[in-house]
Parts: C-alpha cells; structure tokens; sequence
C-alpha cells in the first residue's frame, strides 16, 4: 500500500521537471494527487480497519478453533459415554426383562397366595359364624333352660310341700284310724302309713267265717267304726283288696274259686262301707286271689282285705305334668 502512494507522487515530480507545465495542469495534478493522498489515506483507514477486523477474525477463529476442538473432545467423550450408556441401557432392559418375568412370577404366587389367604378367611369367618350362631342357640337354649328349671324348681317346692302335706294328713289320718280300731289291734287288724298312704289290712278271721263272703258282727263293727273316720274325710280313693291264702277252692256255685272269692270279699267290705256313709265314688273294689302274700309260712295272715286310703293325687298329677 505504502508503494501505491510513493508513485502518483514520483509521477508527479517527474513531470513537474521533465517539462514547463502549466498551472492549470498543475492544479489538475494537485487536485489528482489531493484525491490520491485522500483515497491513500482512506485505503490506509481501511487497510487498518481490515487489519483489525483480520486479527479480531483470527482471535475470533482461534476461539471457534479451540471451541471446535473442545466440542470434538466432549462429543468424542460424549460418544464413549452413549456407547457405554447404550451398553449399560441394553443390560438394564435385560435385566427388567429378567425382573419383570420374575415380579411376574413372584404376582401370580402372590396372587395365588393372597386368594387362598382369602379363601381361608372366607372359610374361618364363615366357621365363626356358625359358632357363633351355635353360640347364640346354646344361649337362648341356656335361657330357656334356666326359665324351666326355674319353674321345675318352683314345681318340685310346691310338690315337695304338697306330699310334706300329704305325708302329714295321712298320718294324721292313720292316728285317727288307730285310735279308732283300737279294740280290734290285737285280733288281726294293723294300720300302717307308707308313702303317703294308710294300709288297714284285716285278717279274714276277724271278718268272714270260713270260705264266706258274708262278714260276721265283729267285722261289721270294725268296717263301720273304720267308715265313721273316712266318711268325715274329704279327697280320699280307697281301694280294697282282697286276698287268700293257696288252699284251692273249687265249687259248682259262687264263689268257684280264689279270684272270685276274693273279688267278693272285696266287694262284701264295700258294701258295708257304703252302708255307713262313705261315698261310693271313692271306692274301688279288687280281687288279688292269693298272688300277693305277705307271709310265705302263714297262711291266716294272707287271708286279708286290705283297705288302701290315699288322698287325690289329683293337685299332684296336675303339678308334675309339665308342659311340652
């Protein structure tokens, strides 16, 4: 550049001595070289401003370079770090693959576990509801139990009371008999209280000749002074029973045998009893023959009528029947 403006000047100065000029040539070549000084000193500017812009771009391209060559470094190291990332990703998705097989395998035992529990649960709840059902009916059979046997309980009190009542009214009576059929105590009659019941037993000497059914004054006397004590008792069954010994009796009139002369005996008693006033409903009449002996060795004391005298045992039935 600096070679540019030394040769419009040398031109310049050549001409100026190599001949006369004029002055408007002169001018002309001042005004020349006025305009070449300018356009030198502009072309220096820029030749300047080029230069700085020259060494800015170098700067600048050194920078890129460097960059360049650090973005070259971290995409290589970046290309090693996706080729082990790619690596470690592909043995990562085959180790899911592995867990998910796995977690898949561990889910459906668990799942089959989780329903047997549940089948179980199901189960032993179903079973402690029963029980508790059963629970629930043993309960309430519990306190339907305890209402009965509170009301047994009741019913024994009062059937306990009641036969502690009969027990006493039969004694009562059969003091009262006693004292009555003193006179005959020792000519074959007893009186005895068993059970809540009085047993008068006459031997058939005291009452009937021999093999008759017909009573003779003593025993007439004994049966109405016995009728004068039970007549004036309420709620009384009596039953009398005859009895013989096991001499055979065999006759072609009545009484043909045992039974039947045991029957009328009986029925003999009963008529006299009635006769001095004791109720008729009250009696019953039965002929044991001589099945029911009370001495195997002596036969006049099986020949007997026995009288049993009980109260009605109607109030005791009635007690005793429980409800269904």
């Amino acid at each position: 550049m600096r070679l540019f403006f030394v040769i419009p000047s040398a031109v310049l100065l050549i001409t100026a001595f190599s001949g006369c000029v004029t002055m408007k040539q002169f001018d002309a070549l001042q005004s020349d070289f006025d305009a070449l000084e300018r356009k030198s000193q502009m072309l220096t500017l820029s030749n300047q401003d080029s230069e700085i812009d020259r060494r800015e771009l170098s700067g600048r391209l050194a920078v890129l370079t460097a960059a360049q060559k650090a973005l070259a470094a971290d995409t290589a190291r970046l290309g090693q770090q996706i080729t082990h990332l790619a690596g470690d990703l592909e043995r990562l998705r085959e180790l899911n693959d592995v867990l998910t097989s796995e977690s898949s395998s561990k889910m459906a035992a668990i799942n089959e576990e989780n329903r047997a529990l549940l089948e179980d649960l199901s189960r032993v709840r179903r079973e402690l509801q029963s029980q508790e059902d059963a629970l629930n009916a043993l309960s309430r059979d519990l306190e339907q139990r305890q209402v009965e046997l509170a009301d047994r309980s009741k019913r024994v009190e009062e059937l306990e009371g009641l036969l502690a009542a009969r027990d006493a009214a039969a004694e009562a009576l059969r003091s009262q008999l006693a004292e009555a059929l003193l006179g005959f105590a020792n000519r074959g009659l007893t009186v005895e209280q068993r059970n809540g019941k009085v047993y008068v037993s006459l031997e058939a000497q005291l009452l009937f000749p021999s093999g008759s059914t017909r009573i003779n004054p003593d025993g007439q006397q004994a049966l109405r002074d016995l009728a004068a004590v039970i007549s004036t008792q309420d709620q009384l069954e009596i039953i009398v029973e005859g009895h013989t010994d096991t001499d055979q009796l065999s006759s072609a009139t009545i009484p043909r045998n045992n039974w039947e002369l045991s029957v009328l005996r009986s029925t003999a008693v009963i008529d006299i009893l009635t006769q001095s006033g004791v109720a008729p409903e009250a009696l019953a009449a039965s002929g044991r023959s001589e099945y029911h002996p009370v001495d195997e060795e002596d036969k006049a004391r099986n020949r007997r009528i026995e009288i049993i005298i009980a109260p009605n045992l109607d109030p005791l039935f009635d007690l005793i029947r429980l409800p269904e």
